[in-house]
């Protein structure tokens, strides 16, 4: 009798039954996140999208190790699970009034806490998810030009800000919530879709960008946490064109990174110039020296020759918040030494001002008081909501990304250090949730997977 070889449909039957599929990782989950954030941004979804994205992602990743292949964690994530566990263990402080701040129930407290621990989970699954994708299924060059867009929308959105302050819009999703949700600030800041925000820092009624990401603060945060980006998706990836309008864009951003007032933009930018320089002087390109240089020397030009210069003069004569966030670091540093180990859970509201307990927010004066202890940037909300266990997880987490890939010397891998130090620097005076964080460890991704595909000289 004749064995009849089995036909490729059957060989492929039987594997299929035989042995388990491979599962490839997509790319959509995490490119349509970034590619299309300026239409969720419109829809309403905004920050949203990151929650919603992470259900797939985390299927995906289920289904992968399902299917018998590898799921790898990243390096010194073990720091990164004593965080999350920190922020969950937390939340048992929720009901703890310390002095000197507005007495609540804890459930009042949950919503924004749960938000919070919603997000940090989303991202945690960002991070594993951007780690795990391969060179086939989502292309580094790919995810740096994402990025690197990313770095174009903010610009766009700061320019939208400064000639039309005032444009918001009601969203989709906006319209499809009741309006006793809807109208609480908590979910307009979420859902509500504006350009700038509105505040008398150097005169009244001062537009400040905000547009896409929500607050002025957030879109600097996010302005030194991009434009690395853009330069290595010019530079090391891009053509002629591409560089010339990239120089176009860096050389276009300036005005509204001056317009925004926002100091803590300026500081960042000063520090991600100062890193890079040295980071390439190590490696002996000392022109970077004078391509800083002339950075620099082309700023000052600018600065002395248009009325950017009397914005930039405005802003240092006028430290109106300075002594708020003085209060609210001495607040967040009381408040520790008070749970010290997990903190409380959250952030709290202060018993009227910095001046006197009696002065609180009114709607003649929403500033006057009741200010957020833990509000004023990611390290004092670590201390004093999470404790030192969750500060020490979170910090050391990047720490050790930083000391892990430190030979890194790829374009890739000195913007990616890059800006994880920024974020270090911005913890002072920014908060990290959601899009800072979610560009951080999608950098921590990028060292991640470098140095696992090899790609770390050039």
């Amino acid at each position: 009798m004749t064995q009849t070889a089995p036909t490729p449909a059957r060989v492929a039957g039987g594997a299929a039954h035989g042995a388990p599929k491979r599962r490839d990782l997509p790319a959509w989950p995490v490119a349509s996140i970034l590619a299309f954030y300026p239409i969720w941004w419109a829809l309403g979804l905004g920050v949203l999208i990151f929650a919603l994205m992470a259900v797939p992602m985390l299927f995906l990743l289920i289904r992968r190790r399902a299917a018998g292949r590898p799921l790898r964690l990243p390096p010194g994530f073990a720091w990164w699970a004593i965080f999350l566990a920190a922020v969950v263990i937390s939340i048992g402080a929720l009901g703890a009034d310390p002095a000197g701040t507005v007495a609540e129930h804890a459930t009042s407290r949950l919503p924004a806490v749960g938000y919070k621990a919603i997000m940090y989970a989303s991202l945690t699954v960002l991070l594993v998810y951007a780690g795990n994708l391969t060179e086939a299924e989502l292309p580094k060059r790919r995810l740096v030009r994402l990025l690197g867009w990313l770095f174009v929308v903010t610009v766009l959105g700061g320019l939208l800000g400064m000639v039309a302050g005032t444009f918001e819009f009601t969203s989709p999703v906006e319209w499809l919530l009741p309006s006793g949700v809807r109208n609480k600030g908590f979910v307009q800041s979420l859902v509500h879709p504006y350009a700038a925000q509105i505040m008398d820092i150097v005169g009244e009624g001062q537009p400040r960008p905000a547009a896409p990401w929500g607050y002025t603060n957030t879109w600097g945060n996010n302005f030194c946490l991009l434009v690395g980006w853009l330069i290595v998706a010019a530079w090391r990836f891009g053509t002629g064109k591409a560089r010339f309008w990239a120089v176009v864009c860096l050389a276009v951003s300036i005005v509204p990174a001056v317009v925004s007032l926002n100091r803590g933009l300026w500081i960042g930018i000063g520090v991600l110039a100062v890193y890079v320089a040295a980071r390439y002087v190590l490696a002996g390109k000392l022109w970077i020296l004078g391509a800083v240089a002339v950075a620099g020397a082309l700023l000052a030009v600018t600065l002395v020759a248009t009325p950017l210069g009397d914005v930039v003069g405005a802003r240092m004569d006028n430290g109106k918040s300075n002594g708020v966030r003085s209060f609210l670091v001495e607040r967040a540093l009381d408040g520790f030494t008070g749970s010290p180990v997990i903190g409380y859970g959250g952030t709290r509201n202060t018993l009227g001002g910095r001046n006197s307990i009696t002065v609180g927010e009114s709607a003649g004066c929403e500033r006057c008081g009741n200010f957020t202890v833990g509000g004023n940037g990611q390290l004092w909300q670590l201390l004093y909501a999470h404790g030192a266990v969750g500060t020490a997880g979170y910090l050391g987490f990047f720490a050790y990304g930083l000391w892990r890939f430190r030979r890194d010397r790829s374009a890739i891998g000195v913007a990616g250090s890059a800006a994880i130090v920024s974020s270090f620097s911005a913890m002072l005076w920014y908060n990290s949730l959601v899009t800072p964080l979610a560009f951080t460890v999608l950098a921590f991704a990028l060292l991640w997977r470098n140095s696992s595909e090899g790609d770390t000289t050039t």
